[in-house]
């Protein structure tokens, strides 16, 4: 049996996971990492701690599968999109705390190129809005706020990387500076026609060119793993950000095929072949995970909170001493009797795009409850995915592209049986949960595989996808439409802010 080795360093921790060549996962080991909160709509991740963090449960993953480090085949790397680091070439070191994706500090910068009038050479050339979510505006920021930045950067002695880069460059000692077209395709500096970095754009953001990595394939090779990390030379081989490795981990390599992550946020992508589809509908055109020379895109719908609105129930109201309890919380009660709770936390993501909005909880009574409250939270989760696939369902239309027949789901909420049934109810389409929900890790090791020739193609790939559940509508159309006219009553609310 051949072993791969998976680096999923998300949002919240850095975990690695240790698969086996036909998809079985032996391995497991996760750390949680600090967020930090310095300003309001300010958040940043230390990246020593994430280097830290992700080494140490790489060895403790290969350990627990009573492996030796030299009987790992590859690595693959799976990782939070946009949030970005700048480091100095010679030392490694990062020179700020990575700011991350949910990030608003660039928002007026953002604005102020909208009122410019540049959006829509960008969205053209990027398949992306100008947001603040994106990495260019906040290396921007950076390349601004450190002293000496700037012309550090100009004299050739900065790199900048997602997170996907900055492993990269600790993992093979400072050797290799890279990402995959995936994560480059987030970043607003990226052509995802051209497939190349846009000079248009970096003059734009004012970006030199000199900090940028190196754009590969997602399944190639990627250098080298120093024997200093985990006690061996090993290849890294599978590079993609999250929800396109996701994506490629549920199978989704076929135009049509989608699926959801029910994560920190929600992220709804569906494969739409070679060509760059076009959306007139809020959601955004980017690169999904590629082998070899041929381009591949998915359609994707961003919702910024997601499984966190659970962790805010927990941590904000404390309401659970555990986000596991949300559900029977929940199911004490019917149904949230009209109270509608829209998590804009963070503004909203597709298909609204509004950074001003602001939560609220609405349709309150005397006789609402904690119970309804929750059920309310667990619903907005379902009512984002479901206003996010009917923008895509539009925009697949336009484009004459095959009619979605499933939506295949994933990540830690994806568990609870209350929302996939509610999630199913409210879209009319089965709502299909793999025997593995690691999909996102599964994703890393199937593109490392697959570069590193352990896998002849994408069929044997599919081949290891298994279904464990089928949630059926059991919903009349009528109401699921009533359902959702009551939730975007509830948004317009949320955005008058």
């Amino acid at each position: 049996m051949t072993f791969i080795l998976a680096l999923d360093q998300g949002t919240s921790s850095s975990r690695s996971l240790v698969v086996a060549a036909d998809g079985r996962i032996l391995a497991k080991a996760q750390q949680e990492t600090q967020q930090y909160y310095p300003r309001t709509d300010w958040v940043e991740h230390d990246p020593q701690e994430i280097l830290d963090t992700q080494f140490r449960t790489a060895r403790q993953a290969i350990e627990q599968a009573g492996l030796r480090p030299q009987d790992i085949h590859a690595i693959g790397i799976t990782n939070q999109r946009e949030t970005t680091v700048l480091w100095d070439r010679k030392t490694g070191q990062a020179l700020h705390k990575a700011i991350v994706w949910q990030d608003r500090r660039a928002e007026d910068f953002c604005a102020q190129l909208r009122e410019q009038g540049h959006e829509a050479t960008i969205t053209s050339k990027t398949g992306l809005p100008i947001d603040a979510y994106f990495s260019a505006s906040k290396l921007r920021w950076l390349l601004d706020s450190i002293p000496g930045a700037r012309e550090q950067a100009q004299r050739g002695e900065l790199a900048f990387g997602t997170i996907d880069s900055w492993l990269i460059w600790h993992l093979s000692g400072g050797k290799i500076h890279a990402t995959d077209v995936t994560n480059a395709s987030r970043t607003l500096l990226y052509n995802i026609h051209s497939q190349q970095w846009d000079e248009e754009l970096l003059t734009l953001f004012n970006i030199p060119a000199s900090v940028l990595p190196q754009v590969q394939s997602s399944a190639s090779e990627f250098g080298c793993c120093s024997p200093e990390i985990l006690g061996s030379p090993i290849p890294i081989c599978g590079v993609a950000g999250d929800q396109q490795s996701a994506l490629f981990g549920q199978a989704c390599t076929k135009p049509g095929m989608a699926k959801n992550t029910y994560g920190t946020g929600c992220f709804l992508l569906m494969h739409c072949g070679s060509h760059v589809p076009q959306s007139h509908n809020g959601l955004i055109a980017t690169s999904a995970a590629h082998h070899g020379d041929t381009p591949a895109y998915a359609l994707e719908g961003s919702v910024f909170i997601g499984g966190a609105v659970v962790q805010w129930l927990r941590d904000g109201l404390g309401a659970l001493e555990h986000s596991a309890q949300v559900e029977e919380l929940a199911r004490s009660v019917p149904d949230a009797q009209g109270v509608r709770l829209v998590p804009a936390f963070t503004g909203l993501g597709a298909p609204y795009w509004d950074a001003q909005a602001r939560g609220t909880i609405t349709g309150l009574t005397r006789a609402s409850t904690m119970a309804h409250i929750a059920r309310a939270a667990l619903d907005s989760i379902a009512y984002q995915s479901a206003a996010v696939l009917q923008a895509m369902n539009r925009d697949v239309q336009a484009n004459g592209g095959p009619t979605l027949h499933e939506l295949r789901v994933d990540g830690g909420a994806c568990a609870n049986n209350l929302l996939m049934q509610f999630q199913a109810d409210l879209l009319g389409l089965p709502v299909v949960r793999p025997v593995t929900i690691e999909t996102t890790a599964l994703g890393a090791a199937y593109l490392a595989g697959l570069g590193s020739g352990l896998y002849s193609g994408l069929p044997e790939i599919a081949a290891l996808w298994q279904c464990d559940r089928v949630f059926e509508p059991a919903m009349s159309r009528d109401e699921a439409q009533t359902l959702m006219l009551s939730w975007e009553q509830a948004v317009r609310q949320a955005r008058t802010y």
